[in-house]
């Protein structure tokens, strides 16, 4: 059983069976996780999409979708933002039934530790910038 979460990272009431060979779980560890970077403006996409990372595990954007509960299109702007700060790697393995696309897979290229400091930096740069724009507004006032 595996336990979905709605857009603020609170478990949904509903389980969802999704096969054995699935190993990923979303415990409590990783519920505050989401929580705490809602709190700090991480969006929800890539809040959820980081917590299903966090475990250091190789994952399928399909298994990201069913345990974070997050659309297709979500995934792939949480990606997107995960790719552009060089924190997740990405490889695409073919599929060994049937046709269609290869299934990509993810897996985080650097800690969870180093993340959360990219993330401290941005907002302590943003606070910084938006005391000086208050001095600068009492200056002219």
């Amino acid at each position: 059983m595996i336990k979905l979460v709605d857009e603020n990272g609170l478990r949904l009431k509903q389980n969802l069976n999704i096969g054995e060979d699935t190993l990923l779980k979303i415990g409590e560890c990783e519920y505050e996780m989401i929580q705490l970077l809602r709190k700090i403006n991480v969006s929800r996409p890539v809040a959820l999409t980081l917590a299903c990372l966090s475990k250091g595990k190789e994952i399928s954007s399909q298994n990201i979708e069913v345990v974070s509960g997050l659309r297709q299109p979500e995934v792939s702007v949480a990606m997107r933002y995960l790719r552009e700060n060089d924190w997740v790697d990405i490889r695409e393995e073919k599929r060994t039934e049937g046709k269609g696309r290869p299934i990509k897979l993810y897996r985080l290229t650097v800690s969870m530790d180093r993340i959360f400091s990219k993330i401290e930096e941005k907002i302590i740069a943003e606070s910084r910038l938006a005391l000086h724009n208050i001095q600068r507004l009492k200056s002219l006032a």
